[in-house]
């Protein structure tokens, strides 16, 4: 009798630990992990969208320096308003993605961000690692 009791026991304890490295495996913990804690909630974001944010970020980079020095490009103020609106916008996404605190600007044609202000996001994005 004592040899079935300390079976079923052990049986209690082997599911319930089954049962917890299952739950702290899903996809459930580690939401809920996240809404607890921001900071684990950045060590969790997929690289490759950061990635991918940085190369599209170097890309518009590049593109406003050819507006600026190509003297030859047909509308090149309307072309350069309309990718520093979308550097802008895409360095505001990479500072919400890094935990940065944002102020967005209403997305309007005649409201851009400041200098300043896009000076403040790139500085604190690069000290975070960031490069494009």
């Amino acid at each position: 009798m004592t040899w079935q009791l300390a079976f079923v026991a052990a049986t209690a304890v082997l599911t319930t630990a089954a049962a917890a490295r299952a739950w702290l495996r899903s996809e459930a913990h580690r939401d809920a992990v996240a809404r607890r804690d921001p900071r684990r909630r950045a060590a969790m974001i997929d690289p490759l969208v950061t990635l991918a944010i940085q190369v599209r970020l170097g890309e518009l980079a590049h593109e406003l320096h050819h507006l600026t020095d190509d003297p030859d490009v047909y509308a090149r103020a309307h072309h350069w308003r309309a990718v520093q609106g979308a550097y802008d916008e895409l360095l505001r996404e990479a500072c919400r993605l890094s935990g940065l605190d944002v102020r967005d600007t209403p997305l309007r044609a005649d409201e851009r961000a400041r200098n300043d202000e896009r000076l403040r996001e790139e500085l604190e994005l690069s000290s975070r690692g960031w490069s494009w």
